[in-house]
């Protein structure tokens, strides 16, 4: 590993920025590898990290067709939890909240993991009671949870709206300490650079356009940078699912949505944890440099495209207000827009296809982020062996025909009124 003393790091930043050594080889790509992998974000290179780590295989191609760090990983308000109710989401998500408490550590790189813990509301007796039921699974898998009366959330969190006008009065809270948040782009850093230290190619503007077939079976990509042949093939390009999915003559249960994230111009500390709203999808989180990161619900229409929609803004902004009325008067910085890959059940997929040779890992929805470790653990398991790993047997592709959904809602818009 490159080594940067005190001085030469002064010197580097003095310098513009010249002369840094790179993170991550980029190499031409070569004519096959054991494993490609279609998707350069934080679910792609975990999964070639512990492919390399776990089982030892290191002939692995990430093919990314922009750049590591340009889609969904670097575009989500970074939050982590495991605050599950389902069995089959509750293990794993817990799994992986494990995994990143050591990640910094296993990929000997910062991803700025800060468990401020996650608070959220309730704003009735019954949304409090509901919570309870939450907590008590919650804790039977070993998971901490808390349930707060309405004065310690006011002590917890004084800057909400506890007036006797307020929109949704609180009533109560449930926290989980553990929960926090990750530096997206250094997940999606640290992840690069381990699994380049273990020999997997990281091949950025790399756009796959076909599959190579002989037979039945799918033997390769066909690329905008060569025909690449593969002894398997991992898709994980979260909201592009449905597209490649067609090339290979799948018929996907996944519609493609924006989901918007926004962030303020910086402020003193204000917002110790991340919040969540129990009346509205609406939850937030300070940065280290001050601003506050926040998000709502999807787009309610298709989309491919990366970028907000003033609609969006306007519902986000309300729920915003209506419960910090404090920040009304903030500007702004800066929105940008995630495509999501949504299943019915709003769970994700980590499961070999009907294709022989091709395996899918996507339908993520609000979950994706965070399940980041787990998801390439357990993906990386089912490449290895081709058998799904038991924490992510209940991701099938087939629980839509045979009707074994994991219906929480995703965990995302209007779960917790459940």
């Amino acid at each position: 590993m490159q080594r940067y003393s005190a001085v030469s790091l002064l010197r580097h930043a003095l310098s513009g920025h010249k002369g840094w050594g790179r993170a991550w080889r980029a190499p031409e790509p070569k004519r096959s590898y054991d494993v490609v992998i279609v998707g350069g974000g934080g679910h792609g290179l975990a999964t070639a990290f512990y492919l390399a780590e776990n089982h030892g295989i290191r002939n692995v191609a990430v093919l990314e067709k922009g750049w590591i760090g340009g889609g969904n990983v670097g575009r989500n308000t970074t939050i982590v939890r495991s605050n599950y109710l389902l069995d089959g989401n509750t293990q794993f998500y817990e799994f992986s909240m494990q995994l990143w408490e050591g990640l910094s550590q296993a990929l000997n790189f910062n991803v700025m993991f800060s468990q401020r813990g996650q608070l959220v509301l309730a704003h009735s007796a019954d949304q409090l009671d509901a919570f309870s039921h939450r907590a008590n699974i919650m804790r039977l898998n070993g998971i901490d949870a808390e349930i707060l009366d309405r004065d310690e959330v006011r002590r917890l969190t004084p800057y909400l709206d506890f007036s006797d006008t307020a929109r949704f009065p609180i009533a109560g809270g449930i926290f989980q300490g553990r929960a926090g948040t990750a530096r997206h782009d250094a997940v999606a850093w640290g992840y690069a650079r381990a699994a380049d230290r273990h020999g997997v190619d990281i091949i950025q503007g790399c756009e796959v356009t076909d599959f190579v077939r002989d037979g039945g079976r799918i033997t390769g990509v066909v690329t905008t940078r060569g025909t690449i042949h593969a002894g398997r093939v991992g898709l994980a390009v979260a909201g592009h699912t449905s597209v490649l999915g067609a090339k290979a003559g799948l018929d996907l249960p996944i519609e493609s949505h924006v989901l918007q994230a926004f962030v303020t111009e910086p402020l003193k500390p204000l917002v110790q944890h991340v919040v969540a709203y129990g009346a509205d999808h609406f939850y937030i989180s300070q940065s280290d440099k001050g601003g506050l990161v926040f998000g709502g619900g999807l787009d309610g229409f298709n989309s491919y495209a990366q970028r907000g929609t003033l609609a969006a803004v306007r519902d986000v902004a309300e729920a915003a207000v209506a419960l910090m009325p404090c920040i009304s008067r903030l500007r702004l910085l800066r929105h940008w827009g995630g495509v999501m890959d949504m299943t019915p059940d709003a769970s994700p997929i980590i499961s070999p296809t009907p294709v022989d040779g091709l395996h899918l890992n996507g339908g993520w929805c609000y979950g994706g982020f965070k399940a980041t470790p787990a998801s390439g653990w357990c993906f990386a398991h089912t490449l290895a062996t081709g058998e799904p790993h038991p924490l992510s047997a209940a991701y099938t592709l087939d629980r839509f025909r045979t009707g074994w959904t994991i219906d929480e809602a995703g965990a995302g818009p209007y779960a917790w009124l459940q």
